[in-house]
């Protein structure tokens, strides 16, 4: 490898020390250099004819060009030797597996007198640290999308009231072409960040390995250089794409620069350009944006000469993962602990869980339209979720114990009814016995008993044995039973005579007492 050259300066101080007087190895040992070096130097100043001082219109590329000529062979091998298109091979770097040796073998092949591997490097190196801070990053195709929300926020306008109405401008960038996409959003919850993840892998036409995230509260539970949580949400959206998500590390905005660059040519080319218009609805921005979004993917650019949609359509697209089948439905997880009644709570209403899961912690997966309970990560119900008007509780009949499902079909005013239909003396005793009862299942219990009997004994005599009971004053089920099994609905019971039972001067009659 050949020896670094002297700058131009230390060589102007061997001419001007030799010039008074000083000897080789005192230029050496003062200028930190070797001998041998200066004496080269010397040589090649008393070939040149260059002395001390030097003329004054002398510049140092024109000192140079004097001490180290290049001979004609060389500057014809040079003017002959192809130089490669550099961004061409910035372009194809971005291809998966693709590498600058591959690059160069590819270029030697074409030109076997052209750059050495090495000379190949340095120059592609030199031309890459020309470009924008943008273009510096190598992204592999098909790698990663950067997802932000942008600072400067678009705004609606109240058409009644006329008040702005800032709304959120959701920004996201693929990492080897820069194709952008944004749109409005109402807010930055949970909900609009998913959409327009889902969204976006819809304009690109396909999903990227990993989603590079900032540290947003929606999507982020816990923000951690070492090991940061993905909300449940979140996380389930990613999975249902197949992507993976990569928050970047707190207070490190390179970590996701694509997306940041991304949001000031969103606001310079989108936001800017709208400043001077109004608008009433969401939907007429995002048309607006829509348009605008276009005309700046099909822009050429000044660095690499072609624009963000054709760069895409030449590397990325068909390095992207496919879309899934089914679109992906927003769905909110929540962890919750099962009730004494066997139910979790999704506010305002109760979904049952087998009632061996009692007290057990749970996560629960609800969407608009079902409820999925979840214990240690295997579902263990499923529910329609019950509408706004509708009962409080969603019970299947496999989540109850046999004591409670032998009675789940029966509800007061079931109880009531068919004691009616028995008979009016059945009806008034199944009253009295919900109304007495100290707990509602006690009473229903023996109502339902009750009630059963008319399969055994028929309605007219169940409906005479309640009479009884009701004249003897017994309020049971086994009462009742007893009357039937002998035959005591069949006698009536003997009524008390008329005046009082004993008659003696020692007892007041009623009249006493008025």
């Amino acid at each position: 490898m050949a020896r670094p050259r002297l700058p131009m300066r230390k060589i102007r101080d061997v001419l001007r020390l030799t010039a008074e007087g000083m000897s080789s190895r005192k230029i050496a040992a003062s200028l930190s250099i070797g001998a041998t070096t200066v004496v080269d130097c010397l040589h090649r100043a008393r070939t040149a004819g260059v002395g001390w001082p030097p003329p004054e219109d002398m510049t140092d590329e024109a000192l140079e060009a004097r001490l180290f000529p290049v001979s004609t062979a060389v500057a014809q091998a040079k003017a002959r030797r192809p130089m490669p298109e550099w961004a061409s091979i910035h372009r194809e770097l971005k291809r998966p597996g693709v590498t600058l040796l591959l690059l160069w073998e590819e270029y030697h092949g074409r030109h076997p007198d052209g750059l050495r591997y090495s000379r190949f490097c340095e120059i592609y190196q030199e031309w890459k640290h020309r470009l924008t801070p943008t273009m510096r990053q190598t992204h592999i195709a098909g790698e990663r999308m950067f997802v932000d929300y942008s600072g400067k926020k678009p705004h609606l306008v109240n058409p009644t009231t006329g008040e702005l109405i800032p709304v959120e401008l959701f920004v996201a960038v693929l990492g080897a072409s820069n194709l952008t996409f944004a749109e409005a959003t109402w807010t930055q919850s949970l909900a609009d960040w998913t959409g327009s993840h889902a969204r976006a892998f819809a304009y690109f036409g396909g999903v990227t390995e990993l989603t590079v995230s900032d540290n947003l509260k929606s999507g982020i539970t816990k923000a951690c250089f070492y090991e940061p949580q993905v909300n449940r949400t979140y996380r389930d959206m990613a999975r249902h794409y197949g992507t993976t998500i990569l928050p970047a590390r707190p207070r490190k905005p390179k970590d996701k620069s694509k997306v940041e660059v991304g949001v000031q040519v969103v606001g310079r080319w989108i936001l800017a350009k709208l400043r001077n218009r109004t608008f009433f609805s969401l939907a007429e921005l995002n048309d607006a944006i829509r348009e605008l979004l276009t005309q700046l993917n099909d822009r050429v650019t000044r660095h690499l000469g072609t624009s963000r949609r054709a760069l895409f359509d030449q590397i990325e697209r068909a390095a992207l993962k496919r879309l899934p089948t089914e679109p992906y439905v927003f769905s909110q997880w929540k962890e919750c602990r099962v009730g004494i009644d066997y139910h979790v709570e999704v506010k305002p209403y109760f979904y049952s869980v087998s009632y061996t899961l009692l007290r057990e912690k749970m996560w629960v997966r609800y969407t608009e339209t079902t409820v999925e309970v979840f214990h240690r990560d295997n579902r263990v119900a499923a529910h329609p979720r019950v509408p706004a008007n509708g009962r409080k509780h969603s019970t299947l009949p496999e989540h109850m114990p046999s004591s409670h499902r032998r009675f789940a079909d029966w509800t007061l005013e079931s109880i009531k009814r068919q004691a009616g239909e028995v008979g009016p003396n059945t009806s008034a005793l199944v009253d009295i016995i919900l109304r007495e009862r100290p707990h509602p299942e006690q009473g229903f219990r023996s109502c339902i008993g009750i009630i059963r009997l008319a399969k055994i004994y028929g309605r007219p005599r169940l409906d005479a044995a309640c009479e009884r009971a009701l004249d003897v004053g017994t309020r049971s089920y086994t009462s009742v039973k007893s009357i039937l099994q002998n035959s005591l609905d069949r006698k009536r019971p003997a009524k008390a005579a008329d005046g009082p039972a004993i008659v003696h001067s020692n007892i007041r009659g009623r009249d006493y007492y008025h």
